[in-house]
């Protein structure tokens, strides 16, 4: 198989894509590995969880790999949304860090 393009994705959307291929044939070893801890632990849509990055992008630009580890999982507090927001090389305003949040209650 080759890689085109290598890009993070959801969670919602990696099981999908998994799901699509192991209908078109035998997954590897890990790759089932892989469907079976997305199918356990995504908690979100396809679409749910474009929809959440895009809102959230409106609010304050964020790297893609923390927009999509905020929608993988869902943090409920401030202080877990801080802990993912430590990657980046700024910090959020409390304003800004209550609007994301407000955006992900509406998904859960």
């Amino acid at each position: 198989m080759k890689v085109g393009e290598a890009k993070p994705v959801p969670m919602a959307i990696a099981r999908d894509i998994l799901s699509k291929r192991e209908k078109e044939g035998e997954l590897l070893y890990e790759q089932k590995l892989a469907l079976e801890h997305l199918k356990k632990f995504t908690k979100l849509s396809p679409k749910k969880a474009e929809s959440l990055i895009k809102e959230i992008s409106e609010v304050v630009k964020l790297s893609d790999e923390v927009l999509i580890q905020i929608v993988d999982i869902l943090p409920k507090t401030p202080e877990e949304l801080r802990t993912i927001l430590s990657i980046e090389k700024f910090s959020l305003r409390e304003d800004e860090i209550k609007k994301i949040l407000e955006i992900i209650k509406k998904y859960v």
